[in-house]
């Protein structure tokens, strides 16, 4: 017998939950202490319908925390070592996350609204305690709370065409991590063109429960023609595409460095961030690369050897029915690697030989074409 997710209080559900199950969901995780589908026809299946049509998530364990008030920049900066001097209202930020070591807090998408308020769009952990302490301990004068908001992400090559026939034309117009402000049935809601995933694709933040049912079910009776489904967050997909998931990818033990966020660290800038002054220090020990393996067969355990030799552990794995190949995101002991490129992982078929490369994963470079 499987094991089952018991459901209470302490694991919320979200104003959409009852379409999410209506739509079938076969899968459940927690995420930020909330219930997220993690399937619906089975992995692969779903997989391909994000690529090749559109889908509604209900992502609204994305949690929202807000920083307001004066010092609400000056928190925003403390909280990471990228540069948010010249940040734009309207605008989207990926952020690493760090502490006074250096080490990862969370990766979230900050959003300016403007200079005296900031949004997070946060990963799986619990930022808001910790934006708390940081306001309290630096005597800083912000208000840090999670506003009732709940995300709802339109994901997929079709989603442009659904966008618009719920929001208007002017959905268009929102480039790449842009964030404007949309009417639906007089409701004012802000839309962001992200999501987690490298297809086309948008998030809703519902702030009205009432408004945000009413929302899906326009999405799905306005998007039938297209074959709009419930989805959610694929493993398939993000591996493809590089996406790091924390938790999974990283944690409170590694730094921007060693899952390659260099580009958003910003050594040199005249910044009060509380991690620069640990990372100007830091050299990496370990680093998170890609593995591509040949057969399709399922591993007996984590471990990724050179010899007799232990050099990694993998992180995330999947088979991708696209380039049929099992891929995976392994975090390497560099002095343990020492260069090697060609591993070993144990299978339940025994031992296989995989190539370590860097990520994102380059198809083209690694000479795998799309089957589909």
């Amino acid at each position: 017998m499987r094991p089952h997710l018991s459901i209470s209080r302490r694991t919320r559900r979200t104003p959409f939950s009852s379409r999410v199950e209506a739509a079938g969901a076969s899968g459940y995780t927690v995420y930020n202490h909330t219930l997220l589908a993690t399937s619906f026809r089975g992995i692969e299946v779903d997989y391909w319908h994000l690529c090749e049509n559109v889908q509604v998530w209900d992502v609204s364990c994305e949690k929202q925390v807000t920083l307001k008030g004066p010092d609400a920049s000056r928190l925003a900066q403390y909280m990471t070592p990228r540069n948010l001097t010249d940040a734009q209202v309207g605008r989207c930020y990926y952020l690493p996350m760090c502490d006074e070591n250096g080490a990862m807090m969370n990766d979230a998408v900050a959003i300016k609204v403007n200079d005296g308020h900031w949004r997070l769009s946060v990963a799986d952990s619990d930022i808001l305690l910790w934006a708390k302490g940081l306001a309290v301990g630096f005597d800083l004068d912000v208000e840090v709370r999670e506003p009732d908001m709940y995300p709802l992400a339109v994901q997929g090559p079709k989603a442009v065409e659904l966008m618009i026939r719920v929001f208007g034309e002017g959905i268009k117009e929102l480039g790449f991590f842009a964030i404007a402000p949309f009417m639906y049935n007089g409701q004012r809601m802000k839309v962001a063109r992200s999501g987690w995933s490298k297809q086309t694709g948008y998030e809703v933040f519902v702030n009205n429960p009432e408004i945000g049912t009413q929302l899906w079910d326009e999405l799905f009776t306005k998007g039938q023609d297209l074959d709009v489904r419930a989805g959610c967050p694929n493993l398939i997909e993000r591996i493809e595409s590089g996406l790091l998931s924390f938790g999974n990818d990283m944690g409170h033990e590694t730094t921007p460095f060693e899952i390659g966020l260099d580009k958003y660290v910003d050594l040199d800038a005249d910044i009060d961030s509380l991690s620069l002054p640990a990372l100007r220090k830091h050299t990496p020990t370990k680093q998170l690369m890609g593995l591509v393996l040949e057969y399709h067969r399922n591993l007996s355990n984590l471990d990724v050897f050179v010899g007799e030799k232990k050099v990694g552990d993998i992180r995330s794995q999947a088979y991708s029915p696209k380039y049929m190949r099992r891929l995976a995101f392994v975090m390497c002991d560099l002095a343990a690697l020492d260069g090697a490129t060609s591993v070993e992982v144990i299978t339940d078929q025994g031992k296989a030989t995989g190539h370590l490369t860097s990520l994102p994963f380059d198809f083209d470079a690694l000479g795998l074409s799309a089957c589909r």
